[in-house]
């Protein structure tokens, strides 16, 4: 591996030492030297290499010469960062702009590291011209004016002359430390590529054209020419004014991107709320009105689905033009803070053509309505020949700054909502189901309400979006299209005939109830891929141990989301499935199962069947034994991992049968697992007995998902291709549905129990949600 690419290696192995980009823009200061030798920012982004002869394109990235001519498409480069075409000119990629700035860093990064140290000390520059050794003696001093390595002897004689008795020597240990960067930066001078050996000293100002004192005799004679430091004090005003626009620019974006993740938050939050309002009052009455609960939580999945959608989108366009913004700024900033007099002016005018195009361009897009759903009870709760539960949306009204007018948007509001228009929403019945038989008699019911007077019924109502009403079209055409489907997957819910209750749900009381706890992301910095979490597990306190498999990494987390650190796994190991023990945390990787201590020391190590492509691990409720589940059946370890017992559920009649691919166990003792071979969920004691087998309708025909089991038995079956957790009691019957997609489920792959009372649940996207299990009788 070459020097440039180790390099880039270990920036990317430490993210949070290249943060200082961030930072220096979100607070406007200025960017110190050694943070931009020490980062990333002289390696190119394409060959991953040290800059070599640098050009920068008009969108102010920098690339080398020959990494861009093999990007080229005839007669126009696409920015592999900004993705921004660039017309090629005529001569070809040499023609870009040379990046002075750029170069002039480069240059002291190649004199610091001079010289082949291994090899023995850099030989003396001077002892060769003073008829010394062929080869020069060793160097222990540099000269930072004539950029000239010496030895001891040249260079107290360098500090002698009458010449160069003002010249500052210093050590060279301490230079290649980097201790007299900004004094070597200092006395750098551009030099004129057209006269070797002359520096830059003026600016054209008709021509725009750097100059060295050759240049300046030839055809720029009777041009009006100025010193560059007269120069760029004329010219710096302008572009930090440029600067501090798209500074204010990107402030605003930075507030309406948080605007945008507030009110997605607080769409969610009261879609659980009223989710839960839903499922209390659903809970009050029988078989008659499931039906009528099923449309309701069908419309609401539909309508937060489709609203997450558009947020998405409009949360992906504003984070893509802060980027764009961000890194131009960035750029400018630093050439201001850290470039000489003419590396500023030979970038000058790229600058401020691109500043000047990020303040021309529109930043914020016009925010989007968003309708939060409310509950509304008929007045005649125990009428059967209406409808009990109806939906209805009101534009979220953003929060303002001043306490007044945010206080009265959001307060007030509770008892009535209001239509986009300001009126109130008009009590309405709510639609028809296919169940119900007294079609006439509703009919004749709704035509006495105040819909008569233009109001749309309920159907129409909770279908339309805010395109029907007149609102501002998207200017994208894929973004009408996929709103357009959702208002058809809205329509197809609504109408689906509710399934019948499970066989226990009649008589079988109130059921444990989710209430929304928080949710939380869990990529880190240091993550160079997007979370796969493949195993969940209880440590310790109010706290969680999530597998990522996809970063190999065993990660910590509080219950309110608060990263506590990494147990540290072996190398090469992608933990799949995680259980803890008592100081010990057991997972499964590859077809090997570990036990390490909580500092990742391996306490042992057993290898597994060969035949299941990962293998689920679960902890015995007394902490000192470890379940994993083998080729249809079950191994339990102990802590000196010694096989304890082995069973296969439902017996030797069972071989070859069965495959357990999720594995967890009750405070009871039983074991509850997912059999894919079967389709089916099955609770079996520790001895494999069956005690009780579910693979009904319930299932939705999906092959079985992630199990948990709380405190008093209850079992969380996870449902991924419906977006479902549906709960079963201790014997394995099915009682319901304990979280759907208005819930925020979407995707949902693994799930934990904590302290016998929070459930925790992990979605395809990394993320994760909580929700504490309110018990049947509180």
């Amino acid at each position: 591996m070459s020097a440039g690419r180790r390099e880039a290696a270990l920036y990317l192995k430490r993210p949070e030492e290249n943060s200082w980009l961030f930072r220096m823009v979100s607070q406007g200061s200025s960017p110190s030297l050694l943070e931009a030798l020490s980062s990333d920012f002289l390696a190119c982004k394409i060959c991953l290499e040290q800059l070599r002869v640098p050009k920068t394109l008009p969108c102010l990235h920098t690339y080398c010469q020959d990494c861009l001519g093999q990007l080229a498409e005839g007669s126009h480069v696409r920015c592999p960062e900004c993705r921004e075409s660039v017309p090629v000119p005529p001569t070809g990629v040499a023609a870009f702009k040379s990046n002075f700035f750029v170069n002039g860093l480069l240059d002291l990064v190649k004199a610091r590291a001079g010289g082949d140290l291994r090899a023995g000390k850099p030989a003396c520059a001077l002892c060769p011209l003073m008829g010394g050794a062929s080869a020069g003696g060793p160097a222990t001093a540099r000269c930072l004016d004539c950029a000239d390595d010496l030895c001891q002897a040249c260079a107290d004689g360098h500090r002698c002359t009458r010449q160069t008795h003002s010249h500052r020597v210093v050590d060279l240990v301490g230079y290649r430390a980097g201790w007299y960067d900004e004094e070597a930066r200092e006395r750098q001078a551009a030099q004129c590529p057209q006269h070797p050996g002359e520096p830059l000293r003026f600016l054209c100002q008709p021509c725009s054209q750097l100059l060295c004192r050759e240049c300046r005799l030839d055809p720029h004679l009777d041009h009006p020419c100025l010193p560059l430091a007269e120069a760029v004090r004329a010219r710096r005003p302008g572009l930090e004014e440029l600067l501090a626009g798209v500074d204010s620019n990107l402030a605003e974006l930075e507030a309406t991107r948080l605007e945008e993740k507030e009110a997605l938050a607080r769409l969610r939050e009261q879609a659980a709320k009223v989710g839960t309002q839903v499922e209390e009052a659903a809970e009050g009455v029988l078989r008659a009105l499931l039906a009528q609960k099923q449309e309701v939580l069908g419309q609401l999945r539909a309508h937060v689905e489709a609203a997450e959608e558009a947020a998405r989108e409009r949360l992906g366009e504003l984070e893509s033009r802060e980027q764009v913004a961000r890194e131009a700024a960035t750029f400018a900033r630093r050439v201001l803070s850290l470039g000489r007099e003419a590396e500023i002016l030979s970038l000058e005018g790229a600058i401020a053509q691109r500043l000047q195009q990020l303040q021309r361009c529109p930043w914020m897009p016009g925010s989007a309505p968003c309708l939060l759903p409310r509950l509304e009870l008929h007045p005649g709760l125990l009428d059967q020949q209406c409808h009990l539960l109806r939906l209805s949306f009101e534009e979220q009204q953003p929060r303002k700054a001043s306490g007044k007018d945010g206080a009265r948007s959001q307060g007030g509001d509770e008892t009535q909502p209001q239509s986009r228009d300001g009126a109130p929403t008009p009590k309405q019945d709510g639609a028809q189901t296919p169940q119900e038989d007294g079609a006439q008699t509703l009919k004749a019911e709704r035509a006495e309400t105040p819909q008569e007077d233009g109001a749309k019924t309920p159907k129409e109502g909770r279908a339309q979006t805010p395109q029907e009403d007149g609102g501002a079209q998207s200017p994208r055409g894929g973004r009408s299209n996929k709103k357009r489907k959702f208002k058809g997957r809205l329509k197809s819910i609504s109408r689906e005939p509710s399934p019948a209750p499970g066989p226990n749900l009649e008589g079988s009381g109130l059921l444990p109830r989710p209430i929304f706890f928080c949710s939380f992301p869990t990529r880190m910095p240091g993550d160079k891929r997007s979370p796969r979490i493949t195993g969940l597990c209880p440590f310790g306190s109010r706290e969680i141990l999530v597998a990522d498999e996809q970063n190999r990494a065993l990660k910590r987390f509080s219950l309110n989301g608060d990263y506590k650190g990494a147990v540290p796994v072996p190398e090469g190991c992608s933990p799949c499935s995680v259980a803890a023990l008592q100081d010990a945390v057991a997972f499964s990787a590859g077809a090997r199962l570990y036990l390490i201590r909580p500092d990742g020391e391996v306490q042992w190590r057993r290898a597994l069947s060969l035949c299941q492509a990962s293998h689920a691990v679960a902890a015995m409720p007394s902490g000192d034994r470890v379940a994993v589940s083998v080729s249809g059946h079950v191994e339990v370890y102990n802590m000196e991992g010694s096989l304890a017992t082995r069973f296969i559920p439902g017996g030797k009649a069972s071989r070859g049968l069965r495959a357990l691919v999720f594995l967890t166990t009750s405070p009871q003792g039983n074991f509850v697992g997912s059999d894919w071979q079967q389709n089916s969920l099955v609770v079996c004691d520790g001895l494999g007995q069956v005690i009780g087998e579910y693979r009904g309708p319930g299932l939705h025909g999906c092959q079985p998902g992630s199990v948990s089991v709380d405190k008093k038995g209850y079992i969380f079956l996870t449902l991924r291709e419906v977006n479902k957790v549906v709960i079963l009691d201790p014997k394995g019957s099915l009682l319901g549905d304990f979280l759907t997609a208005y819930h925020g489920l979407e995707k949902p792959r693994v799930t934990t129990m904590v302290d016998g009372r929070y459930l925790v649940v992990s979605l395809s996207n990394g993320t994760i949600h909580v929700f504490r299990v309110r018990p049947p009788d509180s």
